[in-house]
């Protein structure tokens, strides 16, 4: 990386000087005589760092410091003077300085000074790289009425301190509008902690949002915080919260009505801060008819109800969410292919069941299969027409299956087990719980392959 740096003095010779020593060190180097000169030349020039003197002719090293920030709040300037006090000092650090130097000026302090600085720009430029590549993963993409509806009524809940449910179909992006929510909203800068219901035991729901102390459970060999204590001053997003025990139900209701908590085998109350977000595929209304949902937790969780719509309700995103995905996929290290129009037709056509999860896997299997430098509609039929076939299997019970003429044996075996998981979650109405007890297979392995094979329930949550 070529380093470059601008020097600010009306001293021709402490120019020269500090230019001498800089460029010894391989630095690219301009200098200017007063304020009104590097202001012109900054914009252009976009220099690392700044080395300003603070007694100039005309417009001072303070004011031009000031005038500096604000073409760049993140310029890394190092005041110099031979008139240095300690109320100057502090002056220039209120106003962004990074660090103040006296003359005369001592080669040593300089290059060391010069090391951390440059150091400080790279944590700097890496912190804002994090802040858009996090931004750009979690960015809800997409200009139709219904996700527009979406943002409009996250954007409103977002600064108030009222508890939202999100509900929609696996993989319509549920997780992306509770942070969406959270950095909205005035505990954007508190921790977002996240609890997948669905994944984790019955048994050790309570402990995971609870926490517990030591010996309380065979395997508690130490006190641990739950995520209620981790989600303190922040959000906690409790994700398919449809699936969460009953007893656990009940601890979540007294938490949300008194924002105190126990840990298990604790009888010490923790008083907590918490935003609760929560999200379902589920409709919770037939699961308190059926005596697995707490009708009053319902109400405490459902002020504000947000329903993230399906992809096929929003085709008109879809060419978006493509470009999205493609840009962010190559971003990521695959290889960069342009996606014809007639492909992104043929996207836009198929229903994805597994709605954004789906596309986004799609995606990325047509980076890396597509034998050519372009995606092509021949490419993409391979890749739905696939699916397609494989949903038309297990709907249809068996008949001519599809997936019997799968390309590879680990091909056969994948197919074969998505369209057997497909017809027992029908069996079962979906009820996934009920189905992993009769194949014998715990729910979150379920949950997995659910995810995995884009499995969603037709029509419905």
């Amino acid at each position: 990386m070529s380093r470059r740096v601008l020097i600010v003095d009306d001293e021709k010779g402490i120019r020269e000087a500090l230019k001498q020593v800089l460029e010894y060190e391989e630095i690219e180097v301009q200098t200017c005589a007063s304020g009104h000169e590097a202001l012109r030349v900054y914009p252009e020039f976009r220099p690392h760092l700044v080395f300003l003197d603070v007694k100039m002719e005309g417009m001072d090293g303070l004011e031009t410091l000031k005038r500096v920030r604000e073409l760049d709040p993140h310029a890394q300037v190092v005041m110099i003077s031979g008139h240095g006090t300690i109320q100057t000092a502090v002056e220039a650090t209120q106003l962004g300085a990074y660090d103040f130097l006296e003359k005369p000026l001592d080669t040593d302090r300089i290059l060391l000074t010069l090391r951390n600085a440059l150091q400080h720009v790279v944590l700097v430029s890496e912190n804002v790289r994090l802040k858009q590549e996090v931004h750009a993963h979690h960015e809800i993409v997409g200009s139709s009425k219904a996700i527009r509806q979406v943002i409009e009524r996250l954007e409103k809940v977002a600064p108030t301190v009222a508890r939202v449910l999100i509900t929609g179909q696996n993989g319509t992006g549920k997780e992306l509008v509770a942070r969406a929510i959270h950095a909205l909203s005035p505990r954007a800068a508190g921790p977002f902690v996240e609890v997948n219901c669905a994944a984790i035991p019955s048994e050790l729901i309570e402990s995971e949002l609870f926490g517990h102390v030591k010996g309380s459970f065979t395997g508690a060999f130490a006190d641990r915080a739950g995520k209620f204590e981790l989600a303190d001053g922040g959000t906690l997003f409790l994700d398919e919260v449809g699936d969460m025990s009953l007893s656990a139900q009940a601890k979540v209701l007294r938490a949300l009505q008194e924002g105190v908590i126990s840990r298990v085998g604790s009888g010490k109350t923790l008083t907590v801060d918490v935003r609760v977000i929560a999200a379902t595929n589920k409709h919770l209304e037939q699961e308190i008819r059926e005596g697995r949902f707490r009708e009053d937790l319902l109400y405490r969780l459902n002020v504000v109800p947000i329903e993230v719509p399906p992809l096929r309700e929003r085709r008109g995103d879809i060419p978006q969410l493509v470009a999205h995905f493609a840009a962010e996929l190559t971003r990521s290290g695959l290889p960069s292919k342009e996606i014809e129009p007639a492909a992104v037709q043929r996207l836009t056509a198929h229903d994805w069941p597994g709605n954004i999860r789906e596309l986004k896997n799609g995606i990325e299997r047509l980076l890396i299969l597509a034998a050519g430098e372009k995606v092509t509609e021949a490419d993409v039929e391979r890749l739905v027409g696939t699916a397609e076939g494989r949903r038309g299997t297990a709907d249809d019970g068996g008949g001519d299956a599809t997936w019997l003429r799968a390309a590879t044996f680990e091909e056969f075996k994948q197919a074969a087990e998505r369209a057997f998981l497909a017809t027992k979650l029908q069996e079962h109405d979906w009820n996934v719980s009920e189905t992993a007890r009769t194949l014998q297979m715990p729910r979150s392995n379920l949950y997995k392959k659910i995810e995995r094979y884009g499995l969603a329930r037709e029509g419905g949550a």
